[in-house]
């Protein structure tokens, strides 16, 4: 994918997630069952990081819990973390930060520092990022936050599963692309609460998720399906860091 098309696909998802940050707050007012059952592995003690916190509900689950160390949580929209910081009882241990995953130095930007994270979190993240080559980018990112034999866990939005999600794929046409511009498993999506809206998804299978982890210095610990009336909405894994 050619530089000028993943940033007309960033500046798209930008854009959705300022409109309608309150709308899409409003239909995330509970965890699906996949990071339910993933957060209930989490230790007390692991140091977190969670990309694409949205309107911090899992900062108020693991606050629920009582969970005794740190939590940071980024997200690119400035709306979405308002949300969260009013939502969430101040605690010494939850934060929240801005952060761009498509910029090449965003733990840096923000001052995060090497193997600081014993686990990081990115549900229904990467996705949204466009091109192989920002995949493996932030992937290279995270395994350099995590302590040695630290886990990323992540979950990716399996929307073919369903035939409901399958007829709001739009063509690329509408915002000026043709799919020889963009990559395989790559989908334009419509949004229709509170407005019409477009977002850039990716579909991942466990073929590629499999290359991706082999890249970048992870191995694969656990995958699973979850969510939906059918339970597969939702393709969750486990990774360890490599030495």
């Amino acid at each position: 994918m050619d530089t000028n098309t993943v940033k007309k696909l960033i500046r798209l998802n930008q854009q959705f997630y300022q409109t309608f940050a309150f709308q899409f707050a409003e239909t995330r007012q509970r965890l699906q069952p996949g990071v339910i059952k993933m957060l209930e592995m989490l230790p007390s003690q692991a140091k977190i990081l969670d990309l694409g916190c949205g309107n911090g509900e899992l900062a108020r689950q693991l606050s629920q819990r009582e969970h005794q160390a740190a939590y940071i949580g980024l997200d690119f929209s400035l709306e979405l973390l308002d949300v969260a910081r009013e939502r969430i009882p101040k605690s010494p241990h939850i934060s929240f930060a801005p952060a761009d995953l498509s910029d090449r130095d965003w733990p840096s930007t923000i001052g995060l520092q090497p193997s600081s994270f014993d686990i990081v979190l990115a549900f229904a993240t990467f996705h949204h990022l466009p091109s192989r080559e920002l995949h493996r980018q932030t992937l290279t990112n995270i395994h350099s936050l995590l302590t040695p034999g630290g886990s990323l866990i992540h979950s990716n939005w399996q929307f073919l599963n369903s035939p409901r999600l399958r007829v709001r794929v739009q063509p690329w046409g509408t915002i000026g692309l043709t799919s020889a511009k963009v990559d395989p498993g790559d989908y334009l999506l419509d949004w229709r609460r509170g407005g019409y809206g477009l977002r850039y998804v990716h579909h991942f299978d466990e073929e590629e998720l499999h290359s991706l982890a082999a890249e970048t210095g992870f191995e694969i610990i656990d995958s699973f399906c979850s969510d939906g009336k059918e339970g597969n909405l939702g393709l969750y894994q486990i990774w360890e860091k490599k030495a």
